[in-house]
């Protein structure tokens, strides 16, 4: 609100310059302070618009951090495929592939797992896929260069 007003003085003040003066330089110059105004107050929306756009990790939520976290858990040698992404500017989704030899015990432990996704990260929707690590049966997706 405050830019806007910021646009609407400086656009009376040089429609009065311009009347009292008759100097026409004060429209572009004015003009060129207004658009820096715009951009800087939009700069913010701009960049969280490129970053949902392009599925980056919203701002707030470390990925290393997550990564960390699943590595933690019981039953867990091997987190891969990890990806975080924004579905809207209040949804957050993530998939990822997690390695447990003796498999997963129950859903309660994806129910939890899902739940302290949310409480500790605010991860709205978590898509949890649980291998063996059977290496007659690898995952193409387990490399980490691969994304």
């Amino acid at each position: 609100m405050t830019a806007d007003t910021l646009v609407s003085v400086g656009v009376v003040l040089a429609g009065i310059a311009i009347l009292t003066t008759g100097q026409l330089w004060f429209d572009p110059v004015v003009s060129l302070i207004i658009v820096a105004i715009i951009v800087v107050s939009t700069w913010r929306l701009l960049f969280e618009s490129v970053n949902l756009a392009l599925d980056g990790v919203p701002p707030g939520i470390e990925l290393i951090a997550v990564r960390s976290y699943l590595e933690q858990r019981e039953g867990v040698t091997e987190v891969h495929d990890l990806h975080i992404w924004a579905m809207s500017t209040t949804e957050t989704a993530l998939t990822v592939h997690l390695v447990m030899p003796m498999g997963c015990r129950s859903d309660e432990f994806l129910t939890q797992l899902c739940s302290e996704l949310h409480n500790l990260f605010d991860i709205d929707h978590a898509t949890i896929q649980i291998e063996t690590g059977d290496r007659n049966y690898p995952c193409s997706l387990a490399p980490h260069h691969r994304v």
